[in-house]
């Protein structure tokens, strides 16, 4: 049973979703209290796996939370994803391979741990994304 915190429709809209898993997040406390009050933003946010083949997720936006100290959380830290090694290897040489990029598509609370579905994804051009628009009014 899974609560959702927030969604990046914009990832549908830009990117050819080819493949979903989900990974685990690397949060310090004030992170969740703020991700279990809503102030999260994911529209900007990708994901890179760095050489020592960590999983990073950037430009994740969490806000201050309100309550907290001086020890508050830095709004914009690289946030590490949790893995199995192996899987992150199989990704890293599908993103070699074939050109692809890892996009968080949504965040979410799994038995009380925060947890992200990341996709392996492929940019549209524009001419995709009209076609994509022209289909959806069709079906309204």
């Amino acid at each position: 049973m899974s609560n959702l915190i927030i969604r990046n429709k914009k990832a549908f809209h830009n990117y050819e979703i080819l493949d979903r898993m989900e990974a685990g997040i690397a949060l310090v406390g004030t992170e969740v209290k703020s991700i279990r009050l809503g102030r999260v933003k994911i529209l900007e946010a990708f994901c890179r796996i760095n050489q020592d083949y960590e999983l990073e997720l950037w430009q994740l936006e969490i806000s201050p939370y309100s309550h907290g100290n001086l020890h508050n959380h830095k709004v914009d830290r690289v946030r590490k994803l949790l893995m199995h090694k192996k899987e992150i290897v199989k990704l890293a040489a599908k993103m070699q391979e074939k050109g692809l990029s890892l996009v968080p598509l949504s965040m979410y609370f799994k038995r009380g741990k925060v947890k992200v579905q990341i996709a392996l994804a492929k940019g549209k051009k524009l001419h995709d994304k009209r076609q994509d628009m022209k289909e959806k009014d069709a079906k309204l």
